[in-house]
């Protein structure tokens, strides 16, 4: 059963996601399965015909859990992260950076997104063609996702000359088979000096590059090229950050700390479910 709090919390995270997406229309686009009249009636107080799945789909998709907050911290990677996305944003530059898995890097990607007009995070998939790559930023878009590569192309193409400072992030953009990476070429060349592109992922994907680029492969050369013949690496996560991290979730105990760092090994999700398992522990 909903409670009329989670109701209410879920209520402000619309209100602030339609604001920045600058009408209801839009935001309601960028939802999966949630029409614009549910978005109207659920931002007026109209919840009696708003069904608890709903509820429970919308909030999912704005990052609201039941099982309460989790506090961010500021690490050096989260400053590196912005601090490239506001690069590319103003400047319409494109930058390729890796980390371990577990690192935050979507974590950063998806609040920045949420702070930031006209830039959207996509979350790239092994089984992709290049149409799916497209649909899938035209979704993010709140544009009409079908037809041909070309019209979906020129859909992106006028949508970004139409905004401005737009940013495009490619999360686990290594996930991404040849055939979409080569297409990455294509999308640089239409949107140069229009867009901001910042590719995320392992370290998988600078191996891929270099291989490629050794085996004189299609594509690969030019890859390297746009983003600029480099890789930034994110550090990873100190002993200080972990302890920043459990003391603002909550936990402040030093020997549970330093046994949370000690066995993380650098991976924030490890950091999270570790901290849950010591609160709940703790409280018995």
């Amino acid at each position: 059963m909903m409670q009329e709090i989670q109701k209410e919390q879920i209520q402000a995270l619309l209100n602030k996601f339609v604001m920045q997406n600058e009408s209801q229309s839009k935001a309601a686009k960028l939802l999966k399965n949630v029409s614009e009249a549910t978005v109207i009636n659920i931002r007026k107080g109209r919840w009696e015909l708003i069904t608890a799945d709903m509820w429970r789909n919308i909030g999912k998709q704005l990052g609201y859990s039941t099982k309460g907050s989790w506090t961010v911290v500021e690490t050096s990677d989260l400053a590196d992260l912005n601090n490239v996305f506001d690069d590319a944003k103003e400047f319409s530059n494109v930058f390729a950076l890796t980390a371990k898995p577990g690192s935050g890097k979507t974590k950063a990607a998806e609040l920045y997104v949420q702070e930031n007009t006209n830039a959207i995070h996509i979350q790239c998939s092994e089984f992709w063609n290049r149409k799916d790559f497209l649909s899938n930023i035209l979704q993010k878009m709140g544009k009409d996702n079908t037809g041909k590569i070309s019209e979906m192309m020129n859909i992106i193409t006028e949508t970004i000359l139409k905004q401005e400072s737009p940013l495009i992030i490619l999360d686990e953009a290594d996930k991404l088979n040849d055939s979409v990476l080569y297409f990455f070429i294509t999308l640089y060349n239409v949107l140069e000096d229009k867009c901001g592109i910042v590719l995320l992922a392992t370290d998988y994907l600078e191996k891929r590059i270099e291989r490629g680029r050794r085996l004189r492969k299609k594509g690969y050369g030019e890859i390297y090229s746009r983003i600029g013949r480099k890789f930034i690496t994110l550090s990873g996560v100190t002993k200080e950050e972990v302890r920043a991290i459990c003391e603002a979730n909550g936990l402040k105990k030093a020997e549970d700390i330093a046994y949370i760092y000690n066995e993380c090994e650098g991976d924030l999700r490890r950091v999270k479910r570790a901290v849950h398992r010591a609160l709940k522990r703790n409280n018995k």
